[in-house]
């Protein structure tokens, strides 16, 4: 018995200086392309009329259910009688029209009425029962909960375009020589953004852009756009804290490269993009050019 017991105490010991086995650790991996909430959950804005033929009318449990998501059954105003058939999948969207008391810069509101109507992705549903003139149809992903009078549209896949390498951002890129336009708004309008953000470009098919382009994302010194407080001239002179021999408007010092981002959806004048790269924080306001 004496004999077990020290061998056993023998392997412990052993097995103490041993030490735990080492855990084999890699490095996450890193994303080749934007992921499917972002290409699908993002919005767009579209100047052209969707067709509000197709709507979610009510659903299961509608005596006192408001909104509807991931699992619940809903009802299209279309069954038999327009081809609907068990198993056919929609989108379904949602105009935004929530405009903010205080636009974020000065030609904010002009930018979007320009780029069109704001729309929210509010996920997607599946036919699973089909009626004479309804259909009934599931939830089975959910960005955003759904409500009655959503607009539904037969569902095509959205492109996932590959990124490039991050290695290859340029801090101080010169001009491209391309076109020109805002980083307008964000997703669930924000006006301040990093990387992984969702945001709306006025830039468009009608500007040559298409799924795959890349914008790079730039700010000028001394620019007063934005109608938070500002002092003037800030970009040459503040007072207290020196100031330069000269007078410099904000062309004549060198533009702020803040990041780049990766289209995803594109419209006849607007994107959404993704940033893929933040040197610093991004507003509403910032520049964007066609890499």
């Amino acid at each position: 018995m004496r004999t077990k017991i020290a061998a056993l105490s023998l392997l412990a010991m052993l097995s103490a200086a041993a030490g735990p086995a080492q855990e084999i650790r890699t490095a996450p991996k890193e994303a080749s392309a934007p992921d499917y909430n972002m290409v699908n959950c993002s919005g767009f804005f579209t100047d052209q009329k969707l067709p509000g033929d197709y709507r979610l009318v009510s659903g299961e449990e509608s005596n006192y259910k408001l909104t509807f998501t991931n699992g619940d059954y809903v009802y299209i105003n279309r069954g038999q009688d327009k081809g609907v058939r068990v198993g056919d999948r929609f989108f379904v969207v949602r105009p935004d029209d929530y405009a903010g008391d205080v636009s974020w810069f000065k030609w904010q509101v002009k930018l979007m009425k320009a780029m069109g109507t704001q729309y929210l992705d509010a996920g997607q549903v599946r036919v699973v029962n089909v009626q004479p003139k309804v259909s009934i149809a599931q939830v089975l992903f959910s960005c955003d909960y759904m409500q009655r009078g959503d607009y539904v549209f037969p569902y095509q896949e959205r492109a996932m375009p590959p990124f490039k390498e991050a290695t290859a951002f340029d801090h101080f890129a010169p001009v491209s020589g391309k076109n020109i336009a805002m980083v307008v708004a964000g997703k669930d309008h924000h006006d301040a953004f990093g990387k992984n953000s969702a945001v709306y470009v006025n830039l468009g098919t009608n500007q040559g852009v298409k799924v795959g382009d890349y914008f790079r994302i730039f700010r000028y010194q001394g620019s007063t756009a934005e109608t938070v407080p500002q002092t003037k001239d800030y970009q040459f002179t503040m007072y207290g804290f020196g100031s330069a021999p000269q007078r410099y408007n904000w062309n004549d010092l060198p533009r702020e490269i803040l990041g780049e981002g990766i289209v995803f959806n594109v419209s006849h004048n607007s994107s959404t993009m993704m940033i893929t790269v933040s040197s610093s924080q991004i507003y509403a306001g910032d520049y964007v050019e066609i890499e």
